[in-house]
């Protein structure tokens, strides 16, 4: 595919999207064990039912975003606030892939970008939260250049297959002038 001519298109998901986002979850999943806490295993019988019950937007809440290329599904990202009022400030990134085809050809920032525009939107929020594979290096530097920084180091965040997975914790801060890394409020 020529990346040139590649059109990759936005937008969140709607229930009707459940069975191509189960799709890609799944091989997800596979493909990139370590970066994610789910596994195959929890997953594959999930009824679609529940998968699309988690896709719906819930305005202010939560949204999962979908990057398409001629209308096949090639990358998603989910975004969700804090449920407790004490922390409703803050919210997180989960989810993120891009299938192996699209890799390098933009989806990761468009999909960032939506997710962090979105999350701008929501009224009270200042912060947005995410955890990666300390040896992710190409995603490590995408949310680098979306803004993240670094803010701590989970060792052993996960065991995959007997091997302790390092996380690196990072966090994004909408930048409204009020907020700096590491000073909270000035």
């Amino acid at each position: 595919m020529d990346n040139s001519a590649t059109m990759i298109s936005i937008r969140p998901f709607t229930a009707t999207d459940a069975a191509a986002y189960q799709a890609l979850r799944l091989a997800a999943l596979q493909d990139a064990p370590t970066a994610f806490a789910s596994s195959y295993e929890e997953e594959c019988n999930r009824p679609l039912d529940k998968v699309a019950a988690r896709l719906g937007p819930q305005p202010g809440e939560s949204c999962v975003f979908g990057a398409f290329v001629d209308g096949a599904l090639v990358g998603m990202v989910g975004l969700k606030r804090d449920e407790h009022i004490k922390l409703a400030h803050k919210a997180f990134i989960w989810g993120v892939y891009v299938a192996p085809t699209m890799r390098g050809r933009g989806a990761g920032q468009k999909l960032m970008k939506a997710a962090l525009d979105h999350a701008a939107s929501w009224p009270g929020l200042r912060q947005v939260y995410l955890g990666v594979n300390a040896v992710n290096q190409p995603a490590i530097r995408l949310y680098e250049r979306m803004g993240f920084a670094t803010y701590g180091r989970e060792p052993a965040c996960m065991i995959v297959n007997g091997e302790a997975i390092d996380e690196l914790l990072m966090v994004w801060i909408l930048d409204d002038g009020r907020w700096t890394v590491g000073n909270g409020r000035e």
